[in-house]
């Protein structure tokens, strides 16, 4: 039995995708070798700009307007230029991976990637895979920066999807800098994130300030602040990806111009530090944990249906932004000039259910959230609400701008490695939204138990076999109608990444 899903795996890969990776002794990963680039000794400098590639986001050429405009790949892939021309193939979209040369990424992970059937021009999917360096930059209670020796870093592991629109500038640029950005969010808390002691209410802003001074005269009632609120450790490192997220987003609007940072990206990111798991996803990508066969989602969508009433409080709190186009109210359908004066349902900002109201005037503009499951849009343009970039996108026909809906700022879920005792068939799955349009929780689920059951569990590449059954599975195979999956329905005609984080087995997360 393990033999035929062994062979139908090699043959699915060998007739549209990579290669499958040969059984391979187990290898135990360091943050040193393992990193496809930033590891321990990486160099500390605050995050680059749009012309400094990091080792293991995508590949950019040059500083050149044109150059930014060109094709690139992650650079963990290692493709040759032939193998970026196969990698853009509309028509066989081969699925890619690292290659099995025994310099694997961090824990082993599996990855696999494939280009879309033809709805954009190249793969607007990018990924990143790095260890990153954290050093101490917080100053001693005099103000003065702390000796070395009194000061020890640390290294967080990351990874990273990001599904780009309206052109790949955005999600490449996030891809070579986002992680920069968290690392400088980090360094504050370095000695912070190591001591058992709660986090200190305040930090010395510059050299020589005194600790505290007297401010009592400021202070007003203490009614309400009779203690100091509890803040943990866990959550700040939330408010310091949050806050990468939102500089990345800054950085995209500042730079558009000069780099050609063009459209916008969802990002799903993980962070490993310190024992726990940190989930941070801004758009329709999605994540889950399969444990023991058991599926613990990760994160969710962020869509015109499930942030409507944030949408339309804004759009109710500022009707400039609606211009004269758009109401914030939802109607079933769009609302007739004949309708005037009747009662039709509707609901509002701060409505789950549904009610009548009088048709009025007003009611005849353009709901500012319309249609439903993959065709609910804001303004009738964009299917997500949340991500990173999107400065220069506009209402068609218009100049209203849609960035105010749109937010950057991640949700955040912990999962904390310590408290479970993992086996090496759990994992944690990360794919974009070509990989979900078509396939649910409970299929993934089934296809990791299905491929890794067919490896060894210390056999490393098990985890690059299970991406590419992901992707393939989701992608289907070209018939006379496009690209089917084997109960005749559609294929995924997106982009498809994913990665497959294990967590459990030997040497993993050490």
């Amino acid at each position: 039995m393990l033999n035929r899903v062994r062979s139908a795996v090699a043959h699915l890969v060998s007739s549209g995708g990579a290669a499958p990776p040969r059984p391979k002794s187990p290898d135990s990963p360091s943050a040193t070798s393992e990193s496809p680039a930033a590891a321990p000794g990486a160099p500390k400098s605050p995050p680059a700009k749009p012309g400094t590639a990091s080792g293991s986001g995508s590949g950019a050429p040059a500083k050149t307007p044109e150059a930014r405009a060109s094709f690139s790949r992650p650079t963990f892939l290692q493709l040759s230029p032939r193998g970026l021309r196969r990698a853009d193939d509309h028509a066989g979209r081969v699925v890619q991976s690292p290659p099995d040369t025994g310099r694997r990424l961090p824990w082993s992970t599996g990855y696999a990637e494939v280009i879309n059937a033809g709805k954009s021009r190249h793969n607007e999917d990018q990924a990143c895979c790095e260890v990153v360096y954290v050093d101490s930059q917080r100053r001693s209670v005099t103000g003065a920066p702390r000796e070395a020796s009194q000061s020890q870093g640390f290294c967080f592991y990351y990874w990273g999807l990001f599904d780009g629109h309206a052109g790949g500038g955005a999600a490449e640029m996030a891809s070579r800098l986002l992680h920069r950005h968290i690392q400088e969010q980090l360094k504050d808390l370095v000695d912070i994130l190591q001591d058992p002691l709660p986090p200190p209410l305040c930090l010395p802003s510059t050299p020589g300030s005194p600790s505290y001074s007297n401010t009592s005269h400021l202070v007003g009632p203490q009614s309400c602040w009779s203690s100091q609120k509890e803040v943990t450790h866990e959550s700040l490192v939330i408010g310091a990806i949050e806050n990468a997220f939102q500089l990345m987003d800054e950085q995209m609007a500042q730079e558009r111009r000069g780099y050609q940072v063009d459209g916008g990206c969802c990002a799903l990111v993980v962070v490993y530090l310190l024992g726990k798991v940190y989930v941070a996803n801004a758009g329709d990508s999605r994540a889950i944990i399969v444990r023991n066969g058991e599926v613990i989602p990760m994160s969710r969508e962020f869509t015109p249906e499930t942030e409507r009433q944030r949408l339309q409080l804004l759009g109710f709190l500022k009707p400039e932004l609606l211009g004269s186009e758009f109401t914030h109210l939802e109607f079933p359908r769009r609302v007739q000039p004949k309708e005037l004066g009747q009662r039709m349902l509707y609901r509002d900002q701060n409505m789950t259910g549904w009610a009548y109201k009088k048709i009025e005037l007003e009611d005849l503009r353009f709901p500012l959230v319309c249609g439903e499951g993959k065709k609910a849009r804001v303004m009738a343009t964009i299917g997500v609400t949340r991500g990173l970039g999107d400065h220069n996108l506009k209402v068609c026909s218009s100049t209203l701008p849609i960035k105010p809906f749109l937010s950057c700022f991640p949700e955040v879920q912990v999962y904390d490695l310590t408290q479970y005792e993992h086996c090496p068939d759990d994992v944690l799955v990360l794919g974009t939204d070509g990989l979900w349009d078509v396939t649910n929780d409970s299929e993934v689920a089934t296809t990791v138990d299905r491929v890794l059951s067919a490896y060894e569990p210390n056999d490393p590449s098990r985890y690059t076999a299970l991406a590419q059954a992901l992707v393939l599975g989701a992608r289907g195979t070209p018939r006379d109608r496009g690209w089917r999956l084997p109960n005749n329905k559609l294929g995924s005609g997106d982009d498809i990444s994913v990665f497959v984080i294990p967590l459990g087995g030997p040497g993993n997360y050490s």
